[in-house]
Formats: structure tokens, sequence, C-alpha cells
């Protein structure tokens, strides 16, 4: 009898824990399409409001710098939302708003004497 119930209760537990493993993929699979619409969605964006060549310049710092990227990216939105573009933003603009927003870096000189 003790074998029988000890039988059954590692089934319930073993059915649980697979319960919980296929809700955790589900929530990471709905996280991961909502990034992925997210994304979307600021590349659509993206297209609107910037040249081709302000795309490129962004998607080089994205490349190198992707928290500078998103970060260049989530104040365009916020600008446009505002109101505040009108038409689109060519490279140099893009260029003086990437300025404004990376941390001047100080030039670190080692001389030796």
């Amino acid at each position: 009898m003790q074998d029988a119930e000890l039988e059954a209760i590692r089934r319930r537990k073993m059915a649980e824990l697979q319960n919980m493993q296929q809700q955790q993929i589900q929530q990471q699979a709905m996280m991961q399409e909502q990034a992925r619409r997210r994304e979307a969605e600021v590349q659509a964006v993206m297209r609107q409001i910037l040249t081709p060549e302000a795309r490129e310049r962004l998607g080089k710092v994205r490349l190198a710098y992707p928290d500078v990227a998103a970060m260049v990216e989530e104040q365009l939105i916020r600008l446009l939302q505002m109101g505040r573009i009108q038409g689109q933003i060519d490279d140099q603009t893009l260029k003086a708003i990437l300025q404004q927003i990376t941390p001047q870096q100080r030039e670190i000189k080692i001389e030796r004497v």
C-alpha cells in the first residue's frame, strides 16, 4: 500500500512540475513575442522619421552600443509623440542627438619621460 501511495504522490508531483514548466515556457514565448512586436513597431517608426543615411548610422551605433541606440530611439519616439519632429531627421541631426546623449569621453594621455 505504501508503495502505491508513494507512486501516486510522485506522479502528482511530476504532473505539477510539468504543468509549471509548460506555463513558464508559454510565458517566455509570450514575452518574446511582445518584444518582437515592440521592436517591429520601433523599426517602423524609425523608417518613418529617419532618412536612409540616418537609419544606417543608427544601425551602426546599434552594433557597437546597443544601449545608446535604444536611448536614441526612445528619445526620438518621445519627440514624435510630443509633436516636436517635423519631417524626417537627417544624418547631421542624428549626429547631434548622438553627441548630446553619449557622455563626453575624456582623453587620457600617458607620457613617458
